[in-house]
């Protein structure tokens, strides 16, 4: 299976499919919320100092801003997972919504997506390198960059609730789909800079559900996708989609067993260790 935005697509075409992947990611995290006990709203998730209601208010923060609707400039207060200008601005949509019930962060996720959607739809955006509105231009990201940002985003978070509620589901949609194909692009990145595998190597990842993806390591030691010319595999990763973007996302090491490694073991463990690439 690949994503559903193809290479032979026009920018418009590629944008448009991206909005649709994004209000299906939208779509799935509230149906998913909805059924949330309001016991579990304080389970604590994966990401550092946030919980299941964290989460919520956090997606609702980002989708507001992306609606139209004004920052919420609080005071954060001690939280050390909060680093960097970026891990401030989030918690500050995180603290703002603290008391908010969670029939409130369902409704505004929804009522901003609507808006944000509906706007989409009237017009639509055909300029992928166009600066993306609000805040997210302002830090130089592209109109193309938010549109493939905000399904990852998105259903990674629908993720990490259905991970602290143990409810697993949707893995195989087309959220899940892009999500994974986008997180496997940074290889090269995590093999060459990350991992700092030697001048020569290649490393080829395969992902259940996904064409796979190679990485070489040029004379420059900088990593580049691989091709059919750059000779035989140093070490092959290979594991099933869960599983990687629990991985690249930073969330959690692979459960034992969870990823095959062949070829040079050391390397595959340290690509494996360096895999976390979503802040």
């Amino acid at each position: 299976m690949t994503s559903p935005v193809t290479s032979s697509a026009t920018d418009a075409e590629r944008l448009r499919a991206l909005v649709a992947v994004w209000w299906e990611a939208v779509d799935s995290f509230t149906r998913l919320l909805e059924h949330v006990g309001d016991d579990q709203w304080g389970t604590q998730t994966d990401l550092p100092g946030w919980d299941v209601h964290a989460v919520a208010a956090h997606t609702a923060h980002l989708e507001a801003l992306l609606a139209g609707r004004p920052h919420d400039d609080v005071e954060v207060g001690e939280a050390p997972h909060a680093r960097g200008m970026m891990g401030r601005f989030t918690e500050q949509g995180v603290v703002a919504r603290r008391r908010h019930t969670p029939d409130a962060l369902i409704s505004e996720i929804r009522e901003s997506t609507t808006a944000r959607h509906t706007q989409l739809l009237a017009d639509p955006p055909t300029d992928p390198s166009a600066p993306a509105p609000g805040a997210f231009g302002a830090i130089g990201w592209t109109t193309g960059l938010l549109l493939r940002n905000r399904p990852l985003d998105v259903w990674m978070h629908e993720q990490d609730v259905r991970r602290a509620l143990d409810l697993p589901g949707n893995l195989d949609s087309a959220p899940a789909r892009h999500s994974a194909d986008y997180l496997m692009e940074s290889l090269p990145y995590v093999v060459a800079k990350r991992a700092q595998a030697p001048v020569g190597s290649v490393v080829r990842l395969e992902v259940a559900g996904h064409e796979p993806v190679t990485a070489v390591v040029g004379e420059d030691g900088r990593g580049r996708p691989g091709g059919p010319d750059d000779g035989d595999p140093t070490v092959t990763l290979a594991t099933d989609r869960e599983t990687f973007v629990v991985l690249a996302g930073g969330r959690r090491p692979a459960a034992p067993g969870g990823v095959r490694v062949t070829g040079d073991t050391a390397l595959g463990e340290r690509v494996l260790a360096s895999m976390g690439v979503t802040p």
